[in-house]
């Protein structure tokens, strides 16, 4: 049995640049959401092993990104910062 996915909460910041993307982005990102949900270390971009920043988490897909904040205790993510190349 697979561990139940982590909650994905956005911060304020974030969802105002989330409100503004156009619809596919809004997809994109949402898909993104859901891999890192299930899997937050999946993204491999910053993986050393330092343990010091672990929890911080970058995935980017084309010209989209989103950074991400791993949140163990509460078994959740908080989405930091978007960004989009529009």
């Amino acid at each position: 049995m697979s561990p139940s996915p982590y909650a994905v909460r956005v911060s304020a910041p974030a969802a105002k640049v989330l409100d503004a993307l156009p619809e596919h982005a809004v997809d994109t990102v949402w898909d993104i959401l859901t891999a890192a949900a299930a899997d937050p270390w999946g993204f491999r971009q910053f993986d050393t092993d330092d343990d010091e920043g672990k929890d911080v988490r970058y995935a980017a897909v084309g010209r989209l990104s989103v950074t991400f904040w791993v949140n163990r205790p509460l078994h959740s993510l908080t989405v930091l910062n978007i960004v989009w190349l529009g």
